[in-house]
């Protein structure tokens, strides 16, 4: 049971700490696109979710030949955009533009570097059972966050308000995404 426990908060951690900020700007992309085309634009950036964590599995699978210890070096992936978040917090945020379906599929896997760098290593980790658990956590969070993104979308001051805030927030989630790395790569 404590093992079960253990990969539903991880799994969690992972969706939710790397998807935060995809979550207000898909949230502002929403509010810009007309509310028929909200159901095609979310299947594209769902589909890019799904693509994004098949490379992390892809990619994890790859690291088999590698310890799992030297995986958890990775944990220098996030621990670096959280220190490159810190250090641009005080910058302008851009302005969301409307998008179509094509390029919300592509934004998504462009906005993805930063879950590749969380999902790889915790997906080498784990077995084949766990990973597969691990997807399906992924995908409850992914229900969960489209789910945001349309309540969001319809509320355009809590959305200025995640793109002024997160910046201060998001370099702390990373410190800690770090840390989860090494744990799960029993660096720890």
């Amino acid at each position: 049971m404590h093992s079960l426990w253990t990969l539903l908060l991880v799994g969690s951690f992972a969706y939710v700490g790397t998807m935060v900020d995809n979550l207000f700007a898909f949230a502002a992309q929403l509010t810009l696109t007309p509310r028929e085309r909200f159901t095609s634009v979310t299947l594209a950036q769902s589909a890019g979710v799904v693509a994004l964590v098949g490379l992390a599995g892809a990619v994890g699978s790859t690291l088999h030949v590698l310890p799992l210890r030297w995986v958890g070096l990775l944990a220098l992936a996030p621990w670096s955009l959280g220190w490159h978040h810190w250090r641009h917090r005080h910058d302008e945020v851009a302005t969301s533009v409307r998008r179509g379906v094509l390029t919300t599929f592509v934004v998504t896997l462009g906005l993805g570097g930063d879950n590749l760098a969380v999902w790889i290593p915790i997906l080498r980790a784990a077995s084949l059972v766990r990973e597969v658990a691990l997807c399906a956590v992924f995908a409850f969070w992914q229900l969960v966050f489209v789910a945001l993104a349309w309540t969001l979308a319809t509320h355009p001051r809590v959305v200025s308000w995640g793109q002024s805030s997160g910046r201060y927030f998001v370099p702390w989630l990373y410190g800690v995404l770090g840390l989860v790395i090494l744990a799960e790569c029993r660096v720890l």
